[in-house]
């Protein structure tokens, strides 16, 4: 008995989800989108608060009223700006290169524990204010550069995943922090050092209250000058030299940046260092300028939260500026409400958001037919 059988086709799979990519959006776009996406998040938070039987209206309400709303809160958002800014554009320049330095924050406290040596034990009562504030800034950029280099040399020889080493060197640092302030350095076992020399503090505002009486009272520090400087150098490095060239060419393509004669390993390394020192400032900045000593907890997250101010400013010096200064805001909001948890829920919300978003700007979904068997 013979059979026959019906032709056809059947399916060899079910529908699939697939990316497709979209034409490059202009800054406009971007801008806009960003925007439409941050208060997409503040909704999303404010949706988790309600649940959780809060009231985000008064808690947004709060939060930006002490952290713009007044001379006093303007002020203290620009002393978390310099920290959170200098850290954030060492990020934004690895991750230019598509190195991704999770590390920020065990460098900023290398460079506070850099620094806190010199000025506990390198600057003498009578040396020049200007001399130890270039030694201390030298040696805070050098022990960020030092913690940067670490993981930007084993990933450059050994092709060690940067994201895991600098995340680990995170806690090395930590450590090291706490050895020196709980021991040699440290002031009857109380987690700081004693006070530094004040010719090794950055001068605050108020100190000119004799000549501008509306500076009184205000604790910004002038290490915020090395804010502008920041900007303008990666700026300049990153658009107006060959070495920011080649940055670009090994982030966007690394087999292409061999071929047409880039030194990886060195650049790599370079890249790792520059980022470093950029956090190791923003430590010595801290301890100079704002606690005038060394602490076990200098930073309240600044290497982390540098992570998101880097994304968000699309690792655009002048963006992530803003978006630090932004953040830093919140980071004052969230202390005058005493809820650190507000900040972080409103940190990691954002964050999310503006990933998922920045995923549907660069790509469109489309569903795949799933393919035929004759």
């Amino acid at each position: 008995m013979t059979g026959s059988t019906a032709s056809g086709t059947m399916p060899s799979g079910r529908l699939r989800l697939r990316l497709e990519a979209r034409d490059q959006p202009g800054l406009l776009t971007h801008l806009a989108v960003s925007l439409l996406l941050l208060v997409a998040a503040l909704l999303l938070a404010g949706v988790v608060m309600t649940v959780a039987g809060g009231n985000p209206l008064d808690v947004y309400r709060s939060m930006f009223g002490a952290g713009f709303g007044s001379k006093w809160g303007l002020n203290d958002t620009l002393v978390k700006m310099v920290p959170l800014t200098l850290a954030s554009l060492g990020v934004a320049l690895a991750f230019r290169m598509k190195m991704w330095n999770i590390g920020a924050e065990g460098q900023l406290l290398m460079g506070a524990l850099a620094a806190s040596g010199i000025a506990l034990f390198a600057v003498p009562p009578d040396m020049p204010q200007w001399l130890a504030l270039v030694l201390m800034a030298a040696a805070g950029a050098a022990g960020g550069a030092v913690w940067g280099i670490v993981p930007g040399w084993l990933r450059a020889q050994f092709g060690v995943n940067e994201i895991i080493s600098t995340l680990m060197l995170n806690y090395v640092a930590l450590s090291i922090v706490q050895f020196f302030v709980y021991g040699p350095w440290g002031e009857r076992g109380f987690g700081l050092t004693p006070m530094f020399e004040r010719n090794t503090w950055l001068p605050r505002l108020t100190e000119y209250a004799d000549q501008w009486s509306a500076l009184r009272g205000l604790t910004l520090h002038l290490g915020i000058l090395a804010v502008p400087v920041a900007i303008v150098f990666l700026a300049i490095l990153l658009n107006r030299t060959k070495f920011g060239f080649e940055i670009a060419m090994v982030g966007d393509n690394p087999d292409a940046a061999r071929y047409a004669g880039v030194r990886l390993r060195r650049t790599m390394i370079i890249v790792m260092a520059l980022s470093g020192a950029l956090a190791g400032l923003a430590g010595m900045n801290e301890v100079s300028g704002v606690v005038h000593r060394l602490l076990e907890h200098i930073s309240p997250g600044y290497g982390y939260t540098a992570i998101i101010v880097a994304w968000l400013g699309r690792f655009n010096p002048l963006a992530v500026a803003v978006v630090a200064f932004l953040f830093g805001g919140l980071i004052v909001g969230a202390d005058e409400i005493q809820s650190a948890g507000i900040s972080s829920l409103l940190q990691g919300v954002i964050l999310f958001v503006m990933v998922s978003g920045n995923l549907l700007i660069r790509y469109r979904i489309r569903l795949r037919e799933p393919e035929t068997l004759a």
